[in-house]
């Protein structure tokens, strides 16, 4: 008997693991929150670089995490692009809307990124450090 698996996923921008890297630089804990399955979130988080996953959680979850993380005393950004991202984009300190985002993602975060580039997390993330250090 052989025993047979697979897992369908989005594609892993190419941009991913030098953007994880970069946020390890910054002092910044990257962690997936999403509906997907275990098995294909694990490999992403390794191809990545990140160490923590929770998969298989519904919206209301994926804002639950979040407030467990800010109840540990800990600043959250959660990274978005659709409906089910709207409850987590609402409970973290700074939600950020991500490319082609929808309306619902839009009205929830607090930062629309335009583009589809990772890398424009890190900029904001640099901006907004910036600044406040000005002010």
């Amino acid at each position: 008997m052989i025993a047979e698996s697979f897992a369908v996923t989005d594609p892993v921008k190419p941009e991913a693991a030098r953007v994880i890297s970069y946020l390890h630089l910054m002092n910044i804990t990257s962690i997936i929150v999403t509906a997907d399955n275990w098995a294909a979130e694990t490999a992403i988080a390794k191809e990545v670089g990140i160490d923590k996953v929770s998969a298989e959680t519904h919206p209301l979850g994926k804002a639950d995490r979040i407030k467990e993380l800010q109840m540990k005393g800990m600043a959250v950004a959660m990274v978005g692009d659709g409906i089910n991202d709207s409850p987590p984009l609402v409970a973290a300190d700074i939600g950020m809307a991500i490319g082609a985002v929808t309306d619902v993602a839009i009205e929830a975060a607090d930062i629309v990124l335009m583009k589809s580039n990772l890398e424009d997390v890190v900029i904001a993330i640099d901006l907004s450090r910036k600044t406040m250090s000005r002010i």
